[in-house]
């Protein structure tokens, strides 16, 4: 696939407000658009409202890193309900509750899902059909929690290393896809519980390049459309389109629905160097909008523009930043108007920043300046 390097946009967002706590940030999730959920490695979680930055809401006690958050409405309330992934539990947690601060006692549920010393849980997914949720485990294994009974389905193909990514495919409720350590990316229908494609990582280095890092799956990130992101350890950004839904221009008619997802169809991928260091976290705020960041906290937004009968991609960077505070970034989320990141400063204290849109400046002659990002 053809690679277009476009044009960097004109987007800003400022750094509105930094959250310091004690332990390190492990995990984030947007609760609705005015509540965010932050998980630490201490076993707490602490839900903050958005406009007054207090906290609302807190859990303590869980033994162990939230390494994920789910969460799910609840009727007749503003406050989610959500999932937790903790050592070797998924546990849920009511917020429309009197008490301030929880304990793992309070959990509606806590389900054990590790077997052994090395199954830790790392990332959970929710299906469309909010019916079940994804896991994936340091052991390599995938699993399925069905939240109708709480019973486990592991997948019958496993990671031989880390795996430490999942996502649903959209459209597909039974289906989701997997990224591990071991460099490769699974896509399982959980129903069969059986691989249905396999994605390999390249790991071939561009003559006169030195890459220090192995091509590690360290994040992913799936849009409503099917668009696939991975980010890999060595700086590179992974983008498989062959499973995206889009309308054709000029009609309403949606593309043709296939029998098998193609997002890992490797005549419709990208594999391109974008950064100096592993890409640890990614969100999709749009379709084909893209925002990523570095373990050293470099946070850039995309644009991906894919002509399908050209076989090429524009990647327009809209926006890029160092981060103010981080030492190391652990999770990011996004939306139409904002960019968190959490993780660690250099004291070694937790630290959320908040990163909102802003309009650009005004010129003298009432027009809107162009002002390009700036590269750190």
């Amino acid at each position: 696939m053809e690679l277009e390097t476009g044009p960097a946009m004109d987007r800003n967002f400022s750094l509105e407000k930094s959250l310091n706590i004690p332990a390190h940030v492990s995990s984030l999730a947007f609760g609705h658009a005015g509540h965010l959920f932050a998980g630490s490695d201490d076993g707490s979680l602490r839900v903050y409202d958005l406009s007054s930055f207090k906290v609302l809401k807190a859990v303590r006690g869980l033994g162990d890193e939230v390494s994920s958050i789910v969460c799910m409405k609840r009727p007749g309330s503003e406050l989610r309900d959500a999932w937790f992934a903790h050592g070797q539990h998924i546990s849920k947690f009511k917020f429309e509750s009197d008490n301030m601060i929880q304990t793992l006692e309070d959990a509606l549920v806590s389900v054990k899902v590790g077997e052994s010393d090395v199954d830790i849980l790392n990332e959970l997914a929710l299906n469309a059909n909010k019916s079940h949720l994804a896991f994936t485990m340091d052991s390599g294994f995938v699993g399925v929690l069905d939240l109708s009974n709480h019973s486990i389905t592991r997948m019958e193909a496993k990671h031989d290393s880390v795996c430490g990514s999942v996502k649903f495919v959209p459209g597909r409720p039974r289906e989701l896809i997997s990224g591990g350590y071991d460099n490769f990316l699974l896509h399982f229908d959980f129903v069969q519980g059986k691989a249905l494609s396999r994605r390999q990582i390249d790991t071939f280095v561009p003559a006169g390049e030195i890459s220090l890092s192995p091509p590690f799956v360290m994040s992913m990130a799936m849009s409503d459309t099917g668009i696939l992101a991975a980010g890999i350890a060595d700086g590179r950004l992974w983008i498989g389109f062959g499973g995206e839904k889009v309308v054709n221009s000029g009609t309403k008619a949606p593309k043709k629905r296939v029998k098998k997802w193609e997002g890992l169809d490797e005549d419709q991928t990208l594999l391109i160097k974008v950064a100096e260091g592993p890409i640890v976290a990614m969100a999709f705020s749009e379709s084909r909008k893209l925002t990523i960041s570095t373990l050293m906290g470099v946070i850039t937004q995309y644009r991906l523009i894919y002509d399908e009968v050209q076989g090429s991609v524009v990647l327009q960077q809209l926006w890029q930043r160092e981060s103010t505070g981080l030492e190391k970034v652990n999770a990011l989320v996004a939306d139409d108007k904002r960019i968190i990141v959490g993780g660690f400063s250099a004291k070694g204290r937790g630290l959320i920043e908040i990163w909102k849109e802003t309009p650009p400046p005004i010129n003298n002659k009432g027009d809107n300046t162009q002002t390009p990002p700036s590269t750190p």
